[in-house]
């Protein structure tokens, strides 16, 4: 059985470390030494240090909002795996959409960045998804196969087993849409059924794929009892404590009925 996986990604917010530790600490302090479901928590990269010291003796992972595939060097501006280790980080996210679609990123570089942080011994959370245009030309399919070719090109079964896939539908992300858990289970069995004929039963049944696109404590309980939806990948609501550990609770209900 798979464990669940939830984790916040808060992306450029909030504005001051006062303000990043205090909210890390009241997901601490709710969550407090339950493991039945895993979290972990992305903060900015100036506050990674900040919130490592406040999730200091808990259970709760830290994860980097993204890397650069080289270790050191001239490269204004980037951040390494290396450099993420040293400072506490666990995780790391790849490929998010807004970095897809908004910095040009490409699945070419998603793979040189998964490989990176596979090196440096973080847990990847690789990022795919559709836009409202694609879905609606019933391309959903051939885009997430692309990425799913692209990001993941050259990896072992062993590898993959120790990456997280998180699918975002574009058009659900901070715009209050979500999947339906039907439409969202569809694809995400699209995904395990890939990664079976890809890497075998054995990988597919142990991956992590979790999923993301306005996920609230009202609708988290329907969408993680799915049987291939494996966690929340969560944008606006890991941005208050309790509407965070909500989604936890209801994870940890589906977790406690036995998924």
């Amino acid at each position: 059985m798979r464990t669940l996986l939830i984790a916040g990604n808060w992306k450029l917010n909030p504005t001051t470390a006062e303000a990043a530790a205090l909210l890390a600490d009241g997901v601490k302090q709710g969550l407090g030494s339950a493991t039945d479901v895993h979290v972990a928590l992305a903060p900015p990269f100036v506050f990674l240090t900040k919130v490592d010291q406040v999730l200091e003796g808990s259970p709760i992972g830290l994860a980097a909002q993204d890397l650069y595939w080289e270790n050191n060097g001239a490269f204004t501006g980037e951040v390494s795996g290396p450099m993420l280790v040293d400072v506490g980080c666990t995780h790391v996210i790849i490929g998010h959409s807004e970095r897809r679609h908004g910095q040009g990123e490409t699945s070419g570089q998603v793979n040189a960045k998964l490989k990176a942080a596979l090196a440096a011994k973080l847990i990847p959370i690789v990022c795919i998804g559709e836009t409202k245009d694609e879905r609606l030309a019933e391309k959903t399919e051939e885009v997430l196969l692309e990425q799913l070719v692209g990001s993941l090109a050259g990896l072992s079964p062993e590898e993959m087993a120790g990456v997280v896939l998180a699918y975002e539908p574009v058009w659900a992300i901070g715009t209050g849409l979500t999947a339906s858990p039907e439409q969202a289970q569809a694809v995400h069995a699209f995904i395990r059924n890939w990664l079976t004929q890809t890497f075998g039963a054995a990988t597919a049944g142990r991956v992590v794929v979790q999923y993301g696109g306005s996920v609230k404590p009202d609708n988290a309980a329907e969408l993680l009892g799915q049987p291939d939806i494996d966690g929340a990948l969560v944008g606006g609501a890991a941005l208050k404590a309790g509407d965070f550990l909500g989604i936890i609770k209801a994870g940890q209900d589906v977790m406690a009925r036995g998924k």
